[in-house]
């Protein structure tokens, strides 16, 4: 079994080709950074083109899979011009299209609340398992912003239905109604968790790695996802960052006070 970290992710390659990658900030539930997007994307680009891989497992450390976006990289971005957003999105977009299209099985093993970005990983993962306390929320609209960037992998996962209530009201569910909702396929007791995720893990390793290959590529190109949506999303997320309304919501949030909006 082979170990590597980079900063905040770490690597863990077991013996028949399980690769699992955890995001390594328990302090910070896990919260993205540029670092931490930047070391997940490396580490799975590495992962698809180690040939001894079989599958990717992701997950977080501590109690939480993770709280979306860091508190100091927000305000880091609402100081910064739109240029320097839409690079910065374009990153995570980077990161969340190289997950969807991988070529070998991933697993999303939630082992605890996932928020805004995190669920983008979530849906972009084949399989989602998840303890049944964990909860979930896209909060980006309560900030004066959108869920752009993962909106795409998340309308396919969930549906345009279920993502306009979820999207437009930024109210918290639970995990059964993610997988009520198609987000997660199998949730259970914590205790449950490494069990559920292994049998999964045995199950796809029957499989030949070609034939589940060409199964990714066919759902792929039967899903109509076009390989050019993340400079869309993007430009989206670095628009409403700089808007007035973006930068009175991410105000209110660091102030702990209300936007000037909220009812």
């Amino acid at each position: 079994m082979s170990k590597t970290q980079s900063d905040n992710v770490l690597v863990n390659i077991d013996p028949r080709g399980v690769c699992t990658l955890t995001m390594n900030r328990p302090d910070k539930h896990n919260a993205f950074d540029d670092t931490l997007i930047k070391n997940l994307l490396a580490a799975l680009i590495q992962a698809d083109n180690n040939e001894t891989i079989r599958m990717v497992i992701i997950t977080g450390s501590g109690a939480s899979f993770s709280s979306g976006a860091d508190l100091n990289w927000m305000r880091a971005m609402a100081n910064v011009d739109h240029t320097t957003n839409y690079n910065d999105a374009l990153q995570l977009a980077a990161l969340l299209h190289t997950l969807y299209s991988f070529s070998k099985p991933t697993i999303a093993r939630v082992n605890g609340a996932a928020f805004g970005g995190a669920v983008g990983l979530i849906a972009c993962c084949d399989i989602a398992i998840s303890v049944e306390s964990a909860r979930f929320a896209f909060t980006e609209v309560l900030l004066g912003i959108i869920p752009a960037v993962i909106a795409p992998y998340v309308v396919t996962a969930i549906g345009p239905r279920q993502a306009k209530r979820l999207f437009l009201s930024a109210e918290k569910f639970s995990a059964s109604d993610a997988q009520h909702f198609g987000l997660l396929h199998i949730c259970g007791a914590a205790e449950e968790l490494d069990n559920l995720v292994e049998t999964q893990a045995k199950a796809l390793l029957k499989a030949g790695p070609l034939a589940q290959k060409a199964c990714k590529q066919l759902i792929q190109k039967l899903s109509g996802m076009p390989d050019d949506i993340g400079p869309y999303t993007a430009e989206l997320i670095a628009q409403l960052r700089t808007a007035n309304e973006g930068q009175e919501g991410l105000s209110a949030f660091l102030e702990k006070r209300a936007p000037q909006w909220a009812k």
